[in-house]
C-alpha cells in the first residue's frame, strides 16, 4: 500500500468501528489503518473477520461496552447497529462525529477514480471479478468487497479490501440501506434490480428511482450473455450467472480503459468468492457446499449452478434470513428451492428483526409447506435449529450412500450463519 497515494492526511483520523467484523465494515478498517488513521472497534461475536483483522495488528474488543470508545474517535457505524447500543449512545453522549460506513466509503473511494458495482444479485463476485482481472493485467487496483475473495491478498489469502497502488478503486455499491447514492462512479455496473429489502425500500418503483440516481452521472456498463469480450469466456466457477457476473466485469473493464481481451483470460483462473458456491468438503461421498443466496432468484441460480455438476441426488438446506423477506417470498422460495432432489428448511435467522407486529408468525415452516407443494412428492424436512438438521443430516448422507453410492451433492443456503453446520459436516468426513 502506498499511503503517499491518498488525497487525505489519514494519519490524523481516529476511528472506532462499532461493528467491526462485519464484512464490510471490517474491510474499511483495514484500509483505514493501512492508510495511517488510528483503528479501533468492537464486535458481539468473534469470526474469521475479527481473525484478520488481529492479523494486521487491530485489537478489536468482543462485545459492546462504553468503555470501548476512546476520547475523541470518530464512530463509524453500519445501519446493523441499533441507537440503544452502548457505544452508540456514549457516541451521542459526548457529541462524537457518527458516520454512517457508506459515508465512509464514500470518502475512501474520493481518492482515487471509482468503478463501483450495485445490483440485487451477484455484485459481490461482480466486484472481485473485477479486481482480480484489473491486478492481473497489471492495473493494481483499490477494492471493497462485501465478501472474502481468495488470491487477493497477501500470498494468495482471502481478503474483502485492499489499498493497491493504482489508480482506481473498485466498490461493492450497497442498495439495502441505501448507502449506495453517497458514491460518486465514474464507471457504474447495476448487474440487475430486484426488491430484496422490504424493511428500507416501499416499492420496486422507489428502487429504480434510487438505481437511476446512482448511476446519474456515470459511464454505464452495458452487457448480456453474448458480450462483450471473446465469444467463449471459460471460468473456473460454474453457473450461468457467474458468466454474466464476467461480461459485466469485462464491460466496466473496458469503460474504464482496459484491455479486455487480457482481462477475460485473467477471469479463467478467479476462484471464487466465499459463502459463492463455496466447497466446503465431503460428507459419506457426497460434495458439501454452501452459498450466501438469500433471494430466491439467487437461489434458483445457485441450485441451476450445481445441476450443471450432475449429481445424482441434490440436497439444499435452507435457512432463510429476516422475517421481511420470508413473509414477502415464502411462496417464490419454494418454487427455487423445488430445483433439489430433497430439501430441508431451517428456521428464520432473524439478523436484526423481531417477529412483532406485521412479522408475527413469520417462520421458515411457511417456507417448507410451499417447498413441499412444489417439489412433486419429494422429500421435504423441517429443520427448525442446526443441532436438529445435523442430526437429521448425518443420517440422510449416510442413507443416500448405501442407496446410491456416490454422485450427492448437498448445499447449504443463506445469508446467516448456516456455513457453520456446512463446516460441521465435513469435519469428521462422515464419521458421525
Amino acid at each position: 500500500m502506498n499511503a503517499a497515494a491518498a488525497k487525505t492526511d489519514w494519519s490524523s483520523r481516529r476511528l472506532h468501528f462499532v461493528g467491526i467484523g462485519g464484512a464490510g465494515m471490517s474491510g474499511l478498517a483495514l484500509v483505514c489503518a493501512e492508510l495511517g488513521a488510528t483503528v479501533t472497534g468492537s464486535d458481539r461475536a468473534d469470526s474469521s473477520y475479527m481473525e484478520r483483522l488481529r492479523a494486521a495488528g487491530l485489537d478489536p474488543a468482543i462485545g459492546h461496552d462504553a468503555a470501548n470508545l476512546p476520547d475523541g474517535a470518530e464512530v463509524v457505524i453500519s445501519t446493523a447497529i441499533a441507537d440503544d447500543n452502548p457505544e452508540l449512545a456514549h457516541a451521542h453522549e459526548r457529541g462524537a462525529t457518527v458516520l454512517h460506513r457508506g459515508e465512509l466509503l464514500a470518502e475512501l473511494c474520493a481518492e482515487k477514480r471509482l468503478i463501483a458495482v450495485a445490483g440485487t444479485h451477484g455484485k459481490t463476485t461482480t466486484t472481485a471479478m473485477i479486481a482480480w482481472a484489473l491486478r492481473a493485467i497489471g492495473a493494481d487496483p483499490a477494492f471493497f468487497l462485501g465478501g472474502e475473495a481468495p488470491g487477493l491478498g497477501p500470498d494468495d489469502s482471502a481478503v474483502n479490501a485492499g489499498w493497491g497502488e493504482g489508480e482506481w478503486v473498485v466498490a461493492e455499491a450497497d442498495e439495502s440501506d441505501g448507502s449506495f447514492q453517497r458514491l460518486s462512479p465514474e464507471v457504474a455496473v447495476i448487474t440487475n434490480i430486484e426488491m430484496d429489502h422490504h424493511s428500507h425500500w416501499g416499492s420496486l418503483a422507489e428502487l429504480r428511482v434510487a438505481f437511476n440516481e446512482f448511476v446519474a452521472d456515470a459511464r454505464c456498463a452495458e452487457f448480456d450473455a453474448d458480450s462483450p469480450g471473446p465469444a467463449k469466456l471459460s471460468l473456473a466457477v460454474p453457473g450461468q450467472h457467474n458468466l454474466l457476473n464476467a461480461r459485466a466485469a469485462l464491460a466496466a473493464i473496458e469503460l474504464a480503459g482496459f484491455e479486455v481481451d487480457a482481462a477475460a483470460a485473467a477471469l479463467s483462473d478467479f476462484p471464487g468468492v466465499r459463502r459463492r458456491l463455496e466447497l466446503k468438503g465431503e460428507r459419506d461421498g457426497a460434495r458439501v457446499y454452501d452459498d450466501y443466496a438469500h433471494h430466491p432468484t439467487e437461489v434458483r441460480a445457485a441450485l441451476s449452478a450445481l445441476r450443471e455438476l450432475g449429481p445424482e441426488r441434490l440436497i439444499a438446506v435452507f435457512q432463510p434470513h429476516l422475517y421481511s423477506r420470508t413473509k414477502a417470498f415464502a411462496e417464490e422460495f419454494g418454487a427455487a428451492l423445488a430445483l433439489a432432489d430433497e430439501v430441508a428448511v431451517l428456521d428464520v435467522y432473524a439478523a436484526r428483526e423481531e417477529p412483532v407486529g406485521n412479522l408475527a408468525g413469520v417462520s421458515g415452516l411457511q417456507v417448507a409447506h410451499a417447498t413441499a407443494e412444489r417439489i412433486g412428492g419429494k422429500p421435504v424436512w423441517w429443520l427448525p435449529d442446526a443441532a436438529t438438521a445435523r442430526r437429521a443430516l448425518v443420517d440422510r448422507l449416510a442413507h443416500n450412500q448405501e442407496l446410491i453410492g456416490g454422485g450427492q451433492v448437498l448445499v447449504t443456503i443463506g445469508a446467516g450463519d448456516i456455513f457453520k453446520l456446512a463446516e460441521s459436516l465435513v469435519e469428521d468426513g462422515g464419521e458421525g
